[in-house]
């Protein structure tokens, strides 16, 4: 037995233990984001060929092939698929937003639905439809011009007060921003204002294929931006000092990854709306999957399988009545966010 096996009264660890113990969190990793993806593929399945109207997979298939059903052909292709697939592109973006914006200010109550971000890309985008009559891609526009306005402004009010204090401007902002779409709907004629409706609470009704092609081109070109910034996200994770000393650009990274993180909220709200507390449940319930460790593309499974399962209760819930996805997932979110509230002020006190 060596020294240091005597003074510790263990052997120390070799090459083949380190690697067995590195080896555990992959296959963890991999387990969980293989049974995510089998979620979200078949809860994406079950909103297209289930609900109040069914489509058998033989059929599904044919009308993907060009064949037209009569009934079934409009139905399913041009109403259940796009809000399917708007709902999983959607979703995806809100987790990886939320995700970012809390790893990066180490607060799970940093997402950009709860600091205003997301009510920021609302306001804008209802201003543009209702005072304006802007349409199509140009609502994208208005949203993320928006998002990028408030949360300039946020960060500036929040300078030096810490991260506690930009939740609290942000929270204020969002509460702002609701009034803000709630007085322009009032003013709104008729068509605009059932045009601008999504954006109060958030749904997959209005979906269409050109907002799907739209929020699917823009994940394609913000995807890699975000993987590229994944590993400046992880440095500052462990706080601004560590993450300096251990050689990253604290303030280049947090510049490229609130860009990042204001346009992966901004694109999705302007297609559907604010669904509530999807950005902010999506990150920690991601990291718990993953025994403790933020990851952006599990909570981007996680978002996406979120708004698909609650897609399905709020078209299937109640007979001939479609409810606004945002209506069902802001019933999950808010007991999250009061146990969240609770059980941080209980710390506190203990501390």
């Amino acid at each position: 037995m060596s020294v240091l096996e005597t003074a510790t009264g263990a052997a120390p660890a070799t090459g083949a233990s380190v690697r067995a113990q590195r080896k555990g969190p992959r296959r963890r990793r991999a387990l969980v984001t293989g049974s995510l993806g089998a979620l979200v593929f078949a809860l994406l399945t079950v909103n297209i060929l289930l609900g109040s109207y069914t489509v058998t997979i033989p059929d599904f298939l044919a009308m993907l092939g060009g064949r037209t059903i009569p009934g079934a052909s409009f139905i399913v292709m041009e109403t259940k698929l796009p809000q399917a697939l708007l709902g999983l592109l959607a979703g995806a973006s809100f987790g990886v937003a939320g995700a970012i914006f809390q790893s990066m200010l180490r607060n799970p109550l940093a997402s950009p639905d709860i600091i205003g971000i997301s009510y920021g890309a609302s306001a804008t985008a209802v201003a543009a439809v209702v005072l304006f009559g802007v349409r199509g891609a140009g609502v994208s526009v208005a949203a993320i011009i928006g998002a990028l306005v408030v949360a300039l402004l946020i960060t500036v009010l929040a300078r030096g007060r810490g991260g506690t204090g930009l939740i609290l401007i942000g929270i204020g902002a969002a509460a702002f921003m609701q009034a803000a779409v709630t007085f322009l709907l009032s003013r709104a004629d008729l068509r605009n204002a059932q045009d601008a409706m999504v954006w109060l609470s958030g749904s997959l009704n209005s979906a269409n294929w050109e907002r799907v092609a739209i929020l699917a081109v823009a994940l394609l070109f913000l995807l890699p931006l975000t993987a590229a910034g994944s590993h400046q996200l992880h440095g500052l994770t462990l706080g601004d000092d560590t993450a300096s000393g251990l050689g990253f650009n604290v303030p280049r990274a947090r510049l490229l990854l609130t860009i990042v993180g204001v346009l992966l909220a901004a694109l999705p709200t302007a297609a559907a709306g604010p669904i509530a507390f999807v950005a902010f449940l999506s990150g920690p319930i991601a990291k718990r999957l993953n025994g403790g460790v933020a990851s952006l593309h599990l909570a981007a499974l996680v978002g996406a399988a979120i708004v698909l399962a609650a897609n399905f209760a709020a078209v299937n819930a109640i007979p001939g009545i479609s409810l606004p996805v945002g209506v069902v997932t802001g019933a999950l979110g808010a007991p999250f966010l009061l146990w969240l509230l609770i059980s941080s002020n209980r710390a506190n006190q203990g501390g």
